[in-house]
Formats: C-alpha cells, sequence, structure tokens
C-alpha cells in the first residue's frame, strides 16, 4: 500500500533574524528563496515584506515551480513550531542544497525590530501605491462615475481583473478586460480619442496599474482609474452586477499590428527592458549560478491551446499584481513571451520598474530551446479509493476520516463523519486513529498524498487510504453530508485569511479596513524594501 519515499533526517542551517534581512539586501548574494511554509491564513496575518508563501501542506507540490533552481539559497520559516525544520528536511530530501530555517520563527523577526506586514501580494499592491503616488495616475470616485454613467458620458468601463474575477461582481456596464491584454485590445475597445477609459478591480492595485499602463502606452483617450474599485462602489451603496459575461474580443486586426508591437517596443525601452534570443535563453538556463523564470503572459485560452516547453502560465496582469504567486527566488531573471510582440514588452516594463531582471523572448511562441530542468519530489503513492468504496468501508470498517480539504470547503459540506484535518496538525489525530484505518479526503491529489505521507511517517503501521472527490460524488454514493458554518472554529482555520476575503461577502468594515491597509503601505515600507522599486515616469 505504501510506497517507499526519501528520508527527512538531514540536518538544516539555522540562520538568524539579522542575517536574513542582510542577505534580502541581495548584496550579499545574488539570489534568495524566503519561504513562510505556514499556511495560508498564518502568513497573510504577519510575514516579512518578500516573503512567499508555500504552505506545508502542498510545500512539494508548489515549490519546484517558484524554486526552479537547486542550488540556490533557501530559508523557510514558521511560528517556531518545528515546522520550518520539517519544511527544510523535505527541500533537502528533494535536492535542494542551501536550506535554512529562522532561528525562532516569524517572532524573531519581529523581536529582531523589523516589521511584519499582514495581506497578500505585498511587493505588488505597495508597488501599486507607489505609481499612484509617483506618476499621478488620474481616478475617478465611485459617485462620480455611477453618475456619468447615468448621463450616458462617451466613456467605457473596462474591468482588469481575470474573467472569473469580474464574473463574481463588476461596475454596471463594465467589459472584462484584463490588465495584461489592455494594450493589445485598447484600440478596439475604445477607438474614438474623445472616449473616456475607466479601468477598475476589486480594489486599488490592478485600477492603477491597468490605467497607468494605457498613459505608458501613450493612447490618446482620456483614463481614469476607479478609487477602490468594485469595494469602493460597494461602500457608497451602489448595486453592483453579479455573473456578467461581456467580455473583449481576443483577434487582433494584422494591419494594427506593427504600430502597436512599435509603441510596446518603445515602452520595453524606455525602462531597459531586454529582448534576448532563444541561444541566450539556452545560456541562461544552464548558467547553475542563477535562477531564469519562463512565463508565457497571454490568456488562459491561448495557454491551454498550446504553449513552449518548460513555461509557466502567467497572465500579464496577474504577474504584475500577484509577483510573489509565480516568482519565489529573489533576484531571480525573469523571460516573458507572447505571440504578438504587445503584450510581453508591456508586462515585462512593469516588472522592470519593480526591480525584477526581465527579458522578452524574441521569436514568442515561435522559439526553440532546451527547457531547464526542475527538483521534483516522488510523491507517496496511498492507496485510491472511489465514494462507493468509501460507503462500504463505513459500514464495515473501524475507520478515522480525515478531510484534508480547506477549512471554508469543509464548513459549506463535508461527509456526516468526517473530521478537518490539515498537514502540519495531522499529529493531533494519532491518540484517534491508535489502531484504526485512516481514510484521507481530498478535493487536490497532491495534498492527499502529501498528507497520507505525513501521516504514514507518523503512524507507519496505520492502513491508509485516499478518497479524491467531491460532494457530487458523495451524494452518488448515498454519503450523508452535513454543513458547518462554524467549525471548525475560526482560530482552527490556518489556511484561510479572513480579512481579505470577508471584503467581498457583505462586510463593509472588512472592506474599509482593507483599503485602509492597502493604502499605508507605503508608510510601513523600509528604505532597503522601497529601494527594489523605481518608478518611470
Amino acid at each position: 500500500m505504501h510506497a517507499p519515499h526519501a528520508s527527512i533526517d538531514v540536518p538544516v542551517a539555522a540562520v538568524s533574524a539579522a542575517t536574513l534581512k542582510d542577505w534580502l539586501n541581495l548584496d550579499t548574494i545574488n539570489e534568495l528563496a524566503l519561504l513562510d511554509v505556514r499556511e495560508h491564513g498564518q502568513y497573510g496575518e504577519a510575514h516579512p515584506f518578500f516573503a512567499v508563501s508555500v504552505p506545508y501542506s502542498r510545500l512539494e507540490g508548489d515549490v519546484s515551480r517558484l524554486v526552479p533552481r537547486h542550488n540556490v539559497r533557501i530559508v523557510v520559516y514558521d511560528n517556531n513550531d518545528g515546522i520550518a525544520q520539517k519544511a527544510a528536511s523535505r527541500l533537502r530530501a528533494m535536492g535542494y542544497e542551501d536550506v535554512h530555517y529562522l532561528q525562532g520563527g516569524v517572532q524573531a523577526w519581529k523581536d529582531a525590530g523589523y516589521t511584519s506586514f499582514a495581506g497578500v501580494n505585498l511587493p505588488s499592491k505597495t508597488f501599486g501605491e507607489l505609481v499612484e503616488l509617483q506618476c499621478g495616475t488620474p481616478h475617478i470616485g465611485a459617485r462620480e462615475l455611477h453618475q456619468r454613467l447615468q448621463d450616458n458620458d462617451n466613456l467605457i468601463v473596462l474591468d482588469g481583473r481575470p474573467y472569473a474575477e469580474y464574473q463574481k461582481m463588476n461596475i454596471p456596464g463594465a467589459s472584462c478586460c484584463p490588465n495584461g491584454e489592455l494594450a493589445l485590445h485598447i484600440h478596439k475597445l475604445a477607438p474614438d480619442p474623445p472616449t473616456t477609459v475607466v479601468i477598475n478591480c476589486a480594489g486599488r492595485t490592478r485600477s492603477i496599474i491597468g490605467a497607468q499602463t494605457l498613459l505608458n502606452f501613450g493612447i490618446e483617450n482620456p483614463v481614469l482609474a476607479l478609487e477602490n474599485g468594485t469595494q469602493g462602489w460597494y461602500l457608497n451603496d451602489l448595486q453592483l452586477e453579479h455573473g456578467s459575461s461581456r467580455h473583449y474580443d481576443a483577434g487582433v486586426d494584422p494591419e494594427q499590428l506593427p504600430a502597436l508591437q512599435k509603441r510596446a517596443a518603445r515602452l520595453a525601452q524606455k525602462t531597459n527592458v531586454r529582448h534576448i534570443n532563444a541561444a541566450t535563453l539556452d545560456a541562461w538556463f544552464a548558467d547553475s549560478s542563477r535562477t531564469t523564470f519562463l512565463f508565457d503572459i497571454r490568456s488562459p485560452e491561448e495557454y491551454a491551446a498550446g504553449s513552449l516547453p518548460g513555461a509557466v502560465h502567467a497572465p500579464g496582469g496577474q504577474l504584475i499584481q500577484a509577483t510573489d504567486l509565480y516568482i519565489g527566488v529573489q533576484g531571480g531573471r525573469v523571460v516573458l513571451f507572447d505571440d504578438d510582440g504587445v503584450r510581453a514588452p508591456v508586462v515585462a516594463s512593469w516588472l522592470a520598474q519593480m526591480g525584477w531582471e526581465v527579458a522578452v523572448l524574441e521569436d514568442g511562441l515561435k522559439a526553440s530551446f532546451k527547457p531547464s530542468q526542475k527538483p521534483q519530489a516522488t510523491l507517496f503513492e496511498a492507496e485510491m479509493i472511489e465514494a462507493h468504496q468509501l460507503a462500504s468501508m463505513i459500514q464495515t470498517d473501524d475507520i478515522v476520516l480525515l478531510d484534508v480539504r480547506p477549512s471554508m470547503d469543509y464548513r459549506t459540506l463535508h461527509l456526516e463523519a468526517a473530521n478537518w484535518a490539515i498537514r502540519p496538525r495531522l499529529d493531533k489525530w494519532l491518540t484517534t486513529l491508535n489502531g484504526k484505518t485512516a481514510v484521507l479526503i481530498a478535493s487536490d491529489t497532491v495534498v492527499g498524498r502529501l498528507a497520507a505521507q505525513e501521516l504514514s511517517e507518523l503512524t507507519p503501521n496505520t492502513p491508509i487510504y485516499l478518497h479524491v472527490g467531491e460532494p457530487a460524488d458523495w451524494t452518488s454514493a448515498g454519503l450523508p453530508t452535513v454543513s458547518t458554518p462554524d467549525l471548525p472554529a475560526d482560530t482552527d482555520c490556518i489556511d484561510y485569511l479572513f480579512f481579505v476575503h470577508d471584503r467581498h461577502a457583505g462586510n463593509k468594515e472588512a472592506a474599509r479596513q482593507y483599503l485602509k491597509w492597502e493604502t499605508n503601505l507605503l508608510n510601513q515600507v523600509d528604505e532597503q524594501e522601497l529601494k527594489r522599486f523605481s518608478v518611470s515616469k
């Protein structure tokens, strides 16, 4: 039933908060991966500015994408509860060579006098606030925009978020055009120069970056950012639409393309973005002293239809909005590509201003090179069972059901007999298991297999099965389900950051707190953190 797995009993070195702060200057070393291995809710409560969230519950599944070079220096940290040492040992078992953990965890960082930040996507959001401040990005308030829409003014509202986010809630009449697509498609969306273009998102960053993208690109239309996005609209007691389907036309007029490419090239040149050929990319991938990320910044539909080998999909607008979700190595090199010669240079111009060494791949989708090899984990081979098998086991066997799906999914609906569990806290179930069979329930196979591996090491003699399924599977198998809106308790939901999500759930106070947090970011960063950015006016 259980496949062998690599030993994690490999010693790792501790590092002090002062040393870590020095390393983050990138003066002592070229690159550093600072990984917060706590669960996402814990990370969002307080973390260093440049930390990247790689929860222990899915560590081996995510880390090779975020940290693709095996000999880069890595520092992991936790709440001084032993999870960092576990994570460091597992990274060593994957082949990472230079792994350290922060002595004393995040509290040691605070005790050393360094700021810990709440929230997510800190570098991107702070950069957005800096852009507005230094560029004077023009904006419009919710009430004024509402009145202009009522008056049928000559304006268009474009939502710079991905389509799935747009469909959740949008400004009435707005169309979806993610920020990464704006430069390529704005000439079709607003062909009349007198038409005012308003860019919005859920809060602030993508409204600011989207509007400033069009201004930097040099369009003739008046451009405005909607102040505070859909949250500002909601806080002004204005109605939002839900489930809208208005979307930009993905087609491109070949006759328009040369002019758009010329504008994009001029913007890239202004921000010192390099263009590299495939031979240079091969050399970069072969360089064992540097990390190189390769991103396809086109739309999800284009990426699904085919991409370059080894490329990671990072829609351009989202890459700017949340660099820490895609790039786990401070100081790493970033290579972008598209198939039109417009989107990649524009997105690259922003990453360059954020302090990344970024280049655009010549020939884009037609380039030919040898893809890099990334460290990979050998995942635990848990025995899989289907819903009908689980139904039979519940009737006949002495089993313990441990649901390792996200805590909010568990609250919404779970098997009646299941207990919510999470990988870093599986040890609390050892007494309950005591001679019984364990069945792990997951919606993500990787998360389930990692949890099964953890449990097998904690209790080697316990039979362990894995069921990957959804509520519809359980209903079909006749398994009883139940909702528990208050269980697990908020304090146990370490994978969920409440203040980020509650702002979209009818909680006006949460929305106000979020916007206050966002606008206060520039007041919290220190000189070392701020010097990474260089806004081009």
